[in-house]
């Protein structure tokens, strides 16, 4: 009985062993996978990111198609500029997007409303610029022909209001249904006033095609990463200033702190971002 029970106990032990061994494996397996997963996910956004910047200087494959004609009011260093709020305002925010450019859409939506508040009480000027890095990438003529709608809004002084439905409209990346006039003079009724015969002639004879692609030349020289490329007054805030991480209450505290001192600009006839 003695020798049984001994017999016993060894193979209770061993089990137990075996039993550990066994949940230590499915343990190391399981953490493997988690950082499998964790190394994928990382090296996929890499791959993203480089994607982008690696594009930020390909040629989207057309040249100009005649003389440069900037939208009315576009402003700054060869009129590539289209600006938003006061010009007296004491701090600018500088925004380089694609209308076909995902990480732009989330940008716009995340902050719309907190730099509309910014323009309207005139602590900052928003100025955009646009490029066509997307057409680039993936082909196509969306980004081309959705930016040139939006010179063609700025026109007709409604290019923040059109800017912000295209936006909201953004179809995905590889869609490129930006490259259909149709789409973008269809988008326009949710603008009141903008669908206009004028506004048709404009986006389907492409008139600022040139000036777009200056602007995307711009763009490419300038050494910036990939678009949205945000600035303030000249220092990148996207996705982070410093090591700080953007976020509505740090951007507003950024421009607080740049302002500061300064009075804020005279806000009139501008149309807000909406």
């Amino acid at each position: 009985m003695s020798e049984n029970s001994q017999e016993r106990k060894r193979t209770a032990r061993d089990r137990l062993v075996q039993q550990r061994e066994l949940d230590r494996a499915r343990d190391r397996r399981r953490r493997t996978l988690i950082v499998s997963a964790a190394v994928v996910g990382v090296l996929a956004l890499a791959a993203v990111v480089g994607l982008i910047a690696a594009n930020t200087g390909k040629d989207g494959g057309g040249g100009t198609a005649g003389p440069v004609v900037a939208p009315s009011g576009a402003t700054g260093k060869d009129r590539l500029a289209l600006r938003v709020g006061a010009g007296d305002a004491p701090v600018t925010l500088t925004i380089w997007e694609d209308f076909r450019c995902p990480v732009c859409a989330q940008f716009e939506n995340a902050f719309r409303e907190t730099v509309a508040e910014l323009v309207d009480s005139g602590q900052v000027k928003a100025e955009y610029h646009l490029a066509t890095i997307i057409d680039g990438n993936l082909g196509g003529s969306g980004s081309l022909r959705a930016a040139n709608a939006a010179a063609c809004a700025q026109d007709a002084g409604e290019f923040a209001a059109y800017h912000d439905v295209l936006y909201r409209n953004q179809p995905p990346e590889a869609d490129d249904a930006f490259g259909d006039n149709a789409k973008l003079i269809e988008l326009a009724g949710e603008v009141k006033g903008l669908d206009t015969p004028a506004f048709r002639d404009c986006v389907e004879d492409g008139a600022h095609d040139s000036w777009v692609e200056e602007s995307d030349k711009a763009f490419s020289e300038g050494g910036f990463r990939g678009t949205p490329t945000v600035l303030l007054d000249g220092e990148s805030v996207f996705p982070k200033k410093g090591d700080e991480e953007i976020s509505v209450a740090r951007l507003k505290k950024w421009v607080a702190d740049a302002g500061r001192g300064k009075e804020p600009g005279r806000v009139s006839g501008t149309p807000p971002l909406s």
